[in-house]
């Protein structure tokens, strides 16, 4: 009898190693050697690294470029610390990455994008692409060219067919949903002028929001990263003709202008919102939000109540999209930070819905024209179908 349980287990468990098998797949690095005679380069002057899983069948002139998140570095200090890690250097990144959710290969799991040409851009510079220093202080070593790295992989992508491109969408998650949104345009003039091209930002709409202490903590950070690495110049002209270069880092002071279609998928309580704007360590000497923005949860009454505060600041800086038709929004009101990249809250029964749709549903019908998709959830905790993240307490990054 146990022995025959034993084997019913087994069977199961394999089961299970086979499904989760066959939602995430493998894909190599692939290095832009020809980008360093250009100089662009990572933090430390090592080549720009992508990775590419081919289109086929009727993808086979569609194009999903995907570029990584991993925060920012806004100092000599800082960017020193990512220098020597897969964010500052191709050296350090893993030849292979696991594919899923919005780059999957199979219709069950992707059933709009599954057969493009879906590429992964890794993030090495620190500035979501758009610096461009020239000097290189030799002290130091450390290479500020985000911007030359985001043209350099384009133009490698266009030699390798992206060229005869009938659809094109340039997305990615936390700062490389940034990076969407603030490439969105020149992504576009970089591809043929026939080509239909659209962006789609995840958890990349950052909110120029005062912390706890009533500090405009992220502003700041921001400020010094613009001027880090000299990105004023590669950000939207039409923004930092009006105002400080440091706030066009925020989409909400420039995505209007954008006139490329722009899709952004967010949490209304983006916990790495929540955990560096909000509360930042700085702003909570004492530790009182620790247990909080590890598990929403854990949050006080009082807590509570300024986050849902913070979720009607997001919203309102949401506006600051405009109201095109060709814009389009997924705004949960879940404690998550990046939906699109993992299987489970990209496409499953059990997804994240808004008006009973999944999100890959709703990207689709987007970028297809099927049908139009600005959605807005309920405030905490109506949303049933959130999967709201629970951190270790190692998980906690900062800025």
């Amino acid at each position: 009898m146990l022995n025959g349980r034993l084997h019913l287990w087994f069977h199961i468990l394999v089961n299970v190693l086979i499904l989760l098998r066959t939602e995430a797949f493998f894909v190599d690095i692939t290095y832009v050697e020809s980008a360093v005679a250009k100089g662009a380069v990572c933090l430390d002057g090592s080549p720009p690294a992508y990775h590419l899983d081919r289109g086929f069948g009727a993808g086979i002139n569609s194009w999903l470029v995907h570029i990584e998140g991993g925060g920012w570095c806004n100092n000599v200090t800082t960017c020193l610390d990512r220098k020597n890690t897969r964010l500052g250097s191709s050296k350090q990144m893993a030849k292979q990455l696991a594919f899923s959710g919005i780059l999957a290969n199979k219709p069950k799991f992707n059933p709009d994008f599954y057969n493009w040409n879906r590429v992964k851009v890794r993030y090495c510079d620190g500035s979501s692409f758009t610096g461009d220093v020239e000097a290189v202080n030799p002290a130091t070593n450390l290479h500020y060219r985000g911007a030359r790295v985001f043209v350099a992989v384009i133009e490698d992508l266009l030699a390798k067919g992206m060229k005869n491109a009938e659809s094109a969408v340039l997305s990615g998650c936390s700062a490389g949903g940034l990076t969407s949104i603030l490439h969105c345009d020149s992504f576009k003039a970089l591809l043929p002028l026939g080509t239909k091209v659209k962006c789609f930002a995840d958890a990349g709409y950052f909110i120029n929001a005062k912390d706890v202490s009533g500090v405009q903590h992220i502003e700041a950070f921001y400020n010094d990263v613009v001027n880090t690495h000299g990105s004023a110049k590669n950000l939207p002209a039409t923004c930092t003709s009006r105002m400080k270069p440091g706030l066009c880092f925020f989409p909400q002071y420039m995505a209007q202008e954008i006139r490329t279609p722009l899709f952004i998928t967010n949490a209304a309580y983006d916990s790495w919102q929540i955990k560096n704007i909000l509360a930042p360590g700085v702003a909570d000497p004492h530790g009182l939000w620790h247990n909080c923005k590890l598990d929403i949860t854990k949050c006080s009454a009082s807590q509570l109540q300024i986050i849902q505060g913070f979720r009607l600041e997001f919203l309102s800086a949401v506006n600051g999209l405009g109201t095109s038709s060709s814009r389009g929004y997924f705004i949960n009101g879940c404690y998550a930070h990046c939906q699109t990249e993992m299987q489970e809250t990209w496409l499953r029964d059990d997804s994240p819905r808004l008006n009973d749709k999944t999100i890959a549903k709703a990207v689709g019908d987007w970028f297809y024209d099927r049908s139009p998709f600005q959605k807005i959830d309920c405030p905490y905790p109506c949303d049933k179908t959130c999967h709201n993240r629970v951190f270790e307490s190692q998980d906690q990054p900062s800025v």
